[in-house]
């Protein structure tokens, strides 16, 4: 799909009106975001536009418009009946502001990849994979065993008809199914405390405590999802098959983690040739839980929001030697934090030997690599601390080409999309709201130091980070 901007559209150029008839086809229905001239009466103003061209409308809503005063309006198309073309040519020359919602961006000039506005947005494309769970390859461990093949199809409807804001069905996992989670659980357990980051070694205990880890049970992904957000906002999502990069990835601006739930074939305990719940629970999700490494993915979900297919592939390159094959390096030591070498007992020790190469992360060089998909990696990239990992991504983030700046707000799990002078004012306030508060509470924290105590002077001179209380809007 594609996002279409017009602001202040007085007049359709014939080029203009190419694009909205070019819109409408191979598309059973088509939405519009539109502002009217701000007075009582717009939006029925604006109905009466299509009654005139016979045109249903599928969805209607109305909301505050955060780009000019008043309100703006999101209709649904339905493309099959009435004169659609000119009644949102009609629509278009009224309006003060205006956005086509399309699959067809390719190739057109002025437009951008569509991307999820509201977290209740990813159901539109959740089921959109790219392979369903039970089609496996030739030489897949289980593409001969049927009662696998439907296994994986069980959870894989699981998936299919999950909505957000549901709980995610509980799983009764089978004997065999327990007995594979089991083996592969014991044998990464006992590499953690030499090859894990420290991060992942930290929060591990506390899965085991509160979301039931252990050799002899596979955890629930509610459940998990439950504790994830109460640390850091992240939540879990189940998914039926393999999605597409630029959805996988703006499920991450909205801190959510598409996960699989069924379980690699027991044969082969120790390989998987697709992502399953080992790879999920015991590679992503303890560090998801730390809130730095949680900041760090949400910014490569961000980055791809309305960005270009050669950026996408440049972030999902990134995503790839990081949240999967990342190493970083703690106390003079190289320590994986990669999901990808966390949930595989043969490359979480090969990783961090002198056989493979290993490089600093740099996005724009990193972007640019190939990678095998079927071996041990040959090349790793090295990060200093997720921070730095992070502030390099927004660096990253700040040179692809869009038309506005992105913003999570985790009130009302939106993107905002900053491309107006009003909505810029908004967040300078907000941050000046933010600083106030910061300020407030370290000059309470200074007045129950005494005056010449030394730490004095580390807070002024080297920055030091002192922990106040705020609310934080990710975790409630």
């Amino acid at each position: 799909m594609l996002v279409e901007k017009m602001t202040g559209a007085n007049h359709l150029s014939e080029k203009e009106k190419e694009e909205n008839k070019n819109a409408l086809e191979n598309n059973v229905s088509i939405s519009i975001i539109f502002s009217l001239e701000n007075e009582v009466g717009a939006l029925a103003e604006g109905l009466k536009i299509f009654m005139k061209h016979k045109v249903n409308l599928l969805h209607i809503e109305s909301r505050s418009s955060e780009r000019l005063p008043g309100y703006e309006f999101m209709v649904q198309i339905d493309t099959t009946t009435g004169d659609v073309e000119n009644a949102m040519n009609e629509i278009r020359n009224n309006a003060t502001y205006f956005q086509i919602i399309t699959r067809d961006y390719k190739e057109k000039s002025g437009t951008v990849p569509w991307f999820p506005v509201h977290i209740k947005d990813l159901d539109k494309f959740a089921n959109q994979i790219l392979s369903y769970g039970s089609e496996l390859d030739s030489d897949h461990p289980g593409f001969t065993d049927p009662v696998y093949r439907a296994r994986r199809k069980e959870f894989a409807d699981i998936a299919f008809n999950y909505k957000h804001g549901t709980p995610i069905p509980t799983v009764e996992y089978t004997e065999i199914e327990k007995k594979t989670w089991g083996v592969v659980y014991k044998n990464l357990t006992r590499l953690y405390k030499t090859h894990a980051c420290y991060e992942h070694n930290h929060v591990f205990p506390l899965l085991e405590e509160n979301c039931g880890y252990g050799p002899d049970n596979i955890p629930q992904l509610q459940t998990i999802s439950d504790f994830l957000k109460s640390v850091t906002g992240f939540t879990l999502r189940p998914v039926a098959g393999l999605l597409s990069s630029r959805d996988f990835l703006a499920g991450l601006a909205f801190r959510v983690f598409h996960s699989t739930q069924y379980i690699r074939h027991h044969t082969k305990p120790n390989y998987t040739p697709e992502p399953d719940v080992c790879h999920e629970l015991l590679g992503h999700v303890p560090l998801f839980a730390d809130p730095a490494f949680a900041q760090f993915s949400q910014e490569i979900g961000l980055a791809s929001l309305g960005a270009s297919d050669e950026y996408i592939q440049k972030l999902a390159t990134c995503y790839w030697f990081t949240v999967e094959f990342g190493i970083c390096r703690q106390h003079g030591e190289l320590k994986a934090y990669g999901a990808g070498l966390l949930s595989s007992f043969g490359e979480l020790e090969w990783c961090l030997t002198d056989g493979p190469e290993h490089r600093p992360f740099e996005p724009a060089k990193t972007g640019e690599t190939a990678y095998p998909i079927t071996q041990h990696q040959p090349i790793y990239f090295v990060t200093e601390s997720f921070e730095d990992a992070k502030q390099k991504m927004i660096d990253f983030a700040a040179t692809i080409p869009r038309p506005f700046g992105v913003r999570y707000d985790p009130y009302t799990q939106s993107i905002q999309l900053l491309d107006s002078k009003r909505q810029i004012q908004k967040l300078i306030t907000n941050i000046n709201s933010e600083i106030r508060t910061l300020i407030d509470a370290f000059n309470k924290f200074l007045r129950v130091i005494e005056p010449f105590n030394p730490l004095i002077q580390i807070v002024l001179n080297c920055h030091y980070y002192y922990k106040f209380q705020l609310y934080n809007p990710f975790t409630n």
